[in-house]
């Protein structure tokens, strides 16, 4: 993942996820068992996942949109482990139009959050509405998509196993609504200067953000795959975590991450991780540290009415 926090508002809907590995670890409620995510981790990464996700991306889906809302009424998205909310904050004010925010997340104390900082108006100064629903997206149907205009999510594809990944295929193209699915990690990092050691923890962290069957570094390949298979076309953007000492507080907490889930997957690099990172953290604060964290947006837009996509 990107982040622990699922990765951004990532699991916090789907699966239970284990620890994220660039951010604070998640914690569970003794009463239900439900992973929560740190407000204040979710909270870090907002500035960088906003510069990071592809704007490019949103001409052609301003111009589905645009095709749905002549028929009238609120544009209704479905924003899946919605976390804080911060892809509302992001895009509601980049699209034209009167919208209904309908936010999923297994975490009523997130869902809190992101009821009450939603954003309140759109591009054209219309107003912003906002449900919540907590619940599940692992089990997520057309029938749940019923009058929905997109579903959307952040940092959630690498947390969720193939067939998970299929379902949620399924459900967007039975249902006909778009999906604009931002920040899944791809397996690549970045850092400058080189060490090298990056390589061997890095494959280290990519085998942890498989385990349990999840689909880690491979999901955006496997979501372009499942989509295909249901009929759906797919466009995919590069989108990319620019860290370095200008986020210094952002980057310190994801390298703790990123090493600290390498040595949980590989026991056996911890006595050389452990001067690694002492190292990189001295070159982050000497503002000598630069880091890439590579990662890919999609988007995906069904047929409608059996035309073209």
């Amino acid at each position: 993942m990107n982040a622990p926090a699922t990765s951004l508002g990532g699991p916090e809907s789907g699966p239970p996820a284990p620890p994220d590995p660039s951010g604070p670890a998640a914690t569970r409620s003794a009463a239900d068992e439900v992973p929560r995510y740190a407000p204040e981790w979710l909270r870090l990464r907002e500035p960088a996942d906003a510069e990071a996700r592809a704007t490019g991306l949103l001409d052609p889906l301003r111009a589905r949109l645009a095709d749905r809302a002549v028929s009238g009424g609120d544009l209704v998205i479905h924003d899946l482990g919605c976390g804080t909310g911060s892809m509302g904050r992001w895009l509601a004010p980049r699209l034209d139009g009167a919208q209904h925010w309908v936010l999923h997340d297994r975490d009523p104390y997130l869902l809190h959050f992101a009821t009450a900082q939603a954003p309140r108006e759109t591009a054209d100064g219309s107003p912003v509405g906002v449900t919540t629903q907590r619940g599940d997206i692992g089990r997520l149907t057309a029938d749940a998509l019923a009058g929905a205009s997109l579903v959307t999510a952040s940092a959630l594809l690498d947390v969720l196993t193939g067939e998970e990944t299929d379902r949620l295929a399924a459900a967007c193209a039975d249902a006909r609504v778009p999906a604009l699915l931002t920040l899944s990690v791809v397996g690549r990092v970045d850092l400058t200067p080189a060490d090298p050691l990056d390589t061997e923890i890095g494959e280290a962290f990519n085998a942890h953000q498989r385990r349990a069957g999840r689909l880690g570094p491979e999901a955006v390949t496997a979501a372009c795959e499942a989509f295909g298979r249901h009929g759906v076309s797919v466009r995919a953007h590069p989108s990319p975590w620019r860290l370095g000492p200008d986020r210094a507080e952002l980057t310190e907490q994801w390298l703790r991450g990123w090493v600290g889930a390498a040595v949980e997957q590989v026991p056996a690099l911890a006595a050389r991780a452990e001067p690694y990172l002492r190292a990189r953290l001295e070159s982050l604060a000497a503002g000598e540290l630069r880091v890439l964290v590579h990662h890919s947006d999609l988007l995906a837009l069904p047929r409608e009415d059996g035309g073209a996509p």
